[in-house]
């Protein structure tokens, strides 16, 4: 199935709430398996990220519908890259002239 990596940053209102975080990313993660997804990991980081969740999902609907959920609650914005493992990516590769 498809990966995805969502970066997010705290909004105004999740880091307010910021001792919430763990209960949040428990909320997620079933907010997640609801919509036919699933929340692999989820890591608090120190830099321009707050947060990196690494969403597995059957298609590119699934995971907006994960994700849009997420943003929605108001504690965080998302930016979200589709990630490519090493035999997608061959079958990428395999797929080029040359």
């Amino acid at each position: 199935m498809p990966i995805y990596i969502a970066l997010l940053n705290w909004t105004d209102q999740g880091i307010r709430n910021y001792k919430d975080t763990a209960k949040r990313a428990d909320a997620f993660a079933t907010a997640t398996e609801n919509v036919g997804a699933d929340l692999q990991k989820l890591y608090w980081t120190v830099g321009p990220y707050d947060l990196v969740a690494v969403v597995e999902a059957p298609d590119d609907e699934t995971a907006a519908a994960a994700l849009l959920q997420l943003g929605g609650a108001g504690n965080v914005r998302t930016t979200t890259l589709r990630a490519f493992g090493r035999e997608e990516m061959e079958r990428v590769i395999g797929k080029t002239a040359g």
